[in-house]
Parts: structure tokens; sequence; C-alpha cells
């Protein structure tokens, strides 16, 4: 007979990026909440931020992660949320350049910054893993998003790639895939900053909800569990054109 699961999270060492707010934050909540010790890395202050870091900056980044993996004595875990969603509503023809780069500088090369300064920690772990967060655009894309889009496709390949180079050093690497999340970010672009989300013709989940995706990849539960992509958006990518 099977025993209730356990994610066996307890005394588990997490850092967490993005952790100011949003889906970071839901997530260094989540993890405490099941026993593992958290460090949170964002360049803004919040309740679950203890390292302030401009995850564009390398130096900044591998100064935040050797700070943090000494408060927790290692790193059995890394989780990249930390990502904005830049121009929004535009086509390319009205994207500067600057707001091209920043994008990609936040959600591609600072995900690829945390990955690599987490990385020597991770290969001292007994059962280290990588979760990054990408988007159910890393698949298809919203109008009007191309440095958005173009980056979550980039961040999936990114986790696909870091999941076949590091296999060899047991450190497995997934990706969460949501669609829309009832965030403070997501509010703003989708212009219901003070309204919410309660009247939309569209299914959003809630930041928890992603988190619990989070949790079980960073899991020792979920050990076979490598290069994976777990898409969360109400079967919307499951659906066929056909007319019927």
């Amino acid at each position: 007979m099977l025993e209730p699961m356990d994610l066996d999270l307890a005394g588990r060492r997490v850092v967490v990026t993005g952790a100011a707010s949003g889906i970071g934050a839901a997530c260094a909540r989540a993890f405490a909440a099941e026993g593992a010790e958290v460090a949170g890395i964002d360049r803004s202050p919040g309740g679950t931020v203890t390292h302030r870091a401009d995850l564009t900056v390398e130096d900044e980044v591998r100064s935040a992660l050797d700070s943090a993996a000494a408060s927790l004595g290692g790193v059995d875990a890394v989780v990249a949320c930390a990502g904005i969603s830049g121009p929004f509503g535009r086509g390319i023809e009205h994207i500067g350049l600057d707001e091209w780069n920043a994008v990609l500088a936040v959600n591609v090369t600072g995900t690829f910054l945390t990955a690599k300064h987490a990385l020597p920690y991770l290969r001292r772990s007994a059962s280290p893993a990588m979760v990054l967060l990408a988007s159910d655009s890393s698949f298809v894309a919203a109008p009007g998003m191309v440095p958005y889009n173009a980056s979550k496709g980039a961040v999936l390949q990114l986790a696909r790639a870091l999941s076949v180079d590091l296999a060899p050093d047991g450190v497995r690497v997934n990706c969460v895939c949501p669609s829309v999340v009832d965030t403070p970010m997501s509010r703003a672009d989708l212009g219901v900053a003070d309204v919410g989300f309660s009247d939309v013709g569209f299914p959003v989940q809630s930041p928890e909800e992603v988190a619990r995706h989070v949790l079980y990849l960073a899991s020792p539960v979920s050990r076979p569990v490598n290069g994976h992509a777990l898409v969360s958006d109400f079967g919307y990518l499951a659906r066929s054109s056909f007319p019927a």
C-alpha cells in the first residue's frame, strides 16, 4: 500500500530568484511551509527577499548566490523565477533595441547566470535540482509580446540544454510553463491592476498553484523527471483547431 506523498522538502536548502512578489514569493513561502530552508534573491526588497541582486549583473549574481549558500550551509535546489514582460501590445517596428535587450537580459541572461553560479553548490548536494520558470509562451505566441515570447522560448531550451549537460553531475533541470498567472505584472499588462481577473473571459491560475508544480519538480520524489516542461494552461495546448 502506498504511503501518503511526502515531498521530502524538510531541511532542503532552496534558493529562489524573483522572490519579491508573484510566483517567486509564492514559491519561497511554499518551500518554507514544507520545512525547507529558503533564501530569496531579488533586486527589489520584499517579504521573502533575503539577498539583493540585479540578476543581469554577473558579479551581483555570483555574490548573492555565494551569500545565500553560506547562509543556508549549501544549496540543494534553485528556482529561477525572476522575469519581466517588457513591451506589451506593440508590434516589432515599435520596439526599441534597448527594450528587447532588457527583456532578454532579465529573462534569459539572468536565468543563465543563476544556473552558472548555483552549479558549484548544487554539485555538492545529494539530490540537486533546478527549476526554471518558462511560460506557455514558450510554445505559443501572444500578439504584441515579441521580446517576451522569444525570451520564454529561450528559457525552455535552456532548461533542456542544461538537463543534458548537467546529467553527469546528477543535477536535474526542469521548467514550469504556466499560462496567465494572477501576479502584479500580469495585472498591469492586461489592464486589471485595480479590479483583478474575476470578470475576464479566460482561465487564470494563482501563484500558489504554480508553486506546487515547482515544489514537486524541486523535490527528490521527482528524481526520474529531467529536461521536462510542465505546462499548466488548462489544456489549451492540447486542443485541436479542428472546428468541432
